[in-house]
């Protein structure tokens, strides 16, 4: 069973490599032997690390002669902003609440002599 694409993106989101991988696409295209450089590991566990990237969506790989250059897509996270955007909507308005709700009780507090406001 396929999961459906923002699963996919917060699954292929969820290990640091993975982040550290678009972090460095976000600056343009590198080789598969760019993106391992800074990591300890096998080039086989690179590329199954860009595999859950590629099947996410969030890469995409080409051919210029012996050059593999990968690229970020950015749709996906396109996608993952909007689903935050919502979240972000909801607990804006209950700050927004709150603030109003601090504000009516600091009206309410007495003053420095013992009187209310």
């Amino acid at each position: 069973m396929q999961a459906d694409p923002l699963s996919a993106t917060f699954a292929a989101l969820a290990d640091p490599t993975r982040r550290a991988i678009l972090a460095r696409l976000s600056r343009g295209e590198a080789s598969v032997s760019e993106l391992a450089e800074p990591f300890e590991m096998s080039m086989p566990a690179v590329s199954k690390h860009l595999k859950v990237l590629e099947h996410a969506g969030l890469i995409s790989r080409s051919r210029e002669a012996q050059w593999r250059p990968c690229k970020l897509e950015p749709e996906p996270l396109k996608a993952v902003d909007a689903w935050l955007d919502e979240y972000r909507r909801v607990w804006e308005a209950r700050l927004d609440r709150l603030e109003d709700y601090l504000r009516k009780i600091q009206q309410g507090v007495s003053d420095d002599d013992g009187s209310k406001a």
